[in-house]
C-alpha cells in the first residue's frame, strides 16, 4: 500500500455533547476531515469515555450507541449512530500491540459519545465499521504513546485511528458566559503541546510534567486520546496538521490534529478563536 492510500491518525477535541446536534466551525472541520480521506475499512477510536482498568477492544458485530451523558436536550438522547462493528478487528489490534494484552469486550460497552458525537459529522452515514479501544487507567503516559506508535501499522490495513477527547478539559474551572475564550493556564498549556506535537510528537507524554498540566487536565482521560496519535505520528514519521483550534468556556481546548490528512493543515515530514455555537450545555451536565 502506497503512501496515497495508508490511512490516517486524527485527534478531534468533541467538546460537549451539544457539536453532535450543532453546526459551527469546528463540526466542519470534522466533515472536512472525513471527507479528505480515503473511506477507511473501519475505524478504531479511542475516546475519554471509555476509561477503565484495562486495555479492551469491542468486538460485537452490532455496537449500541451509549448516552453517556445527563442534563442535555432530549435530542441528544434520541440521537443514534448504527454504525456495524468488526468482531475481526479485535485480533488484529491484538497482533499490532503484541506482547501488550488486549482483551475483547463482546457485550458490555458499545460507541459512547466520545466516539459517535464526531463521527456524525466526519462520517454521517454511519456505515463505516466502528471498534472502540479503550483507555487503560493503571498505566503510564509512555504506556498510551507507544500503544499508539504500535496502532500506527493498521494504517496499512485501512483502519482509521481516532482519538477523541481534549488537550485541555477541566469542568471545574468552566465558565458558562465565555463561550469562546481560554484562560491564560489553558492558553499555555494548549500552546505548548501544539508546540510539542508539531515539532517532536513522539515526546508528548512529557506534556504532563508542563506546570499548567494539573489545571487542564485534573483528571487524565480526555488528554490521553492525543498521546495515541502523537505515537501515531511519531510511528509514521509524520508531524501532525492542525485543521483547527479554539477555546470554550474558558477551560476547553477545541484543537484537533491529524497524521496524513489531505488538505487539512497537515504540517509535514519529520524528516526536515471561535464560538462553539449558540447553545450552552446545562451547568450539570456530564461533558
Amino acid at each position: 500500500m502506497d503512501d496515497t492510500t495508508r490511512m490516517p491518525a486524527v485527534f478531534l477535541g468533541h467538546g460537549t455533547p451539544m457539536n453532535a446536534l450543532e453546526r459551527n466551525r469546528y463540526t466542519e472541520a470534522w466533515r472536512r476531515i472525513g471527507a479528505s480521506m480515503p473511506r477507511p475499512r473501519a475505524i478504531l477510536s479511542v475516546s475519554a469515555h471509555w476509561y477503565v482498568n484495562a486495555t479492551a477492544v469491542t468486538a460485537m458485530p452490532r455496537p449500541k450507541t451509549i448516552h453517556d451523558f445527563f442534563g442535555f436536550p432530549q435530542a441528544l438522547f434520541d440521537m443514534q449512530y448504527p454504525a456495524p462493528g468488526l468482531p475481526g478487528l479485535a485480533e488484529e489490534v491484538a497482533d499490532v500491540v503484541h506482547p501488550e494484552y488486549v482483551g475483547a469486550d463482546h457485550d458490555s460497552w458499545g460507541l459512547d459519545h466520545g466516539t459517535w458525537s464526531v463521527l456524525v459529522h466526519a462520517f454521517p452515514d454511519a456505515d463505516i465499521p466502528v471498534v472502540q479501544l479503550s483507555i487503560n487507567a493503571q498505566k503510564p503516559p509512555d504506556y498510551h504513546l507507544e500503544l499508539g506508535a504500535r496502532l500506527a501499522k493498521l494504517r496499512e490495513r485501512g483502519v482509521l485511528v481516532l482519538g477523541s477527547g481534549n488537550v485541555v478539559h477541566n469542568l471545574r474551572a468552566i465558565d458558562w458566559h465565555s463561550p469562546d475564550a481560554g484562560t491564560d493556564w489553558a492558553r499555555r498549556f494548549d500552546e505548548h503541546a501544539r508546540q510539542v506535537m508539531t515539532e517532536r510528537p513522539g515526546d508528548a507524554a512529557s506534556l504532563v510534567t508542563h506546570r499548567d498540566y494539573a489545571m487542564s487536565a485534573p483528571t487524565p482521560e480526555h488528554f490521553l486520546p492525543l498521546l495515541y496519535v502523537a505515537g501515531f505520528a511519531a510511528a509514521a514519521g509524520q508531524v501532525p496538521g492542525i485543521p483547527v483550534d479554539g477555546y470554550a468556556f474558558g477551560s476547553l481546548s477545541m484543537a484537533c490534529y491529524t497524521v496524513g490528512c489531505a488538505d487539512t493543515g497537515e504540517a509535514g515530514s519529520l524528516s526536515g478563536t471561535a464560538p462553539l455555537g449558540s447553545d450552552a450545555p446545562p451547568e450539570d451536565s456530564n461533558i
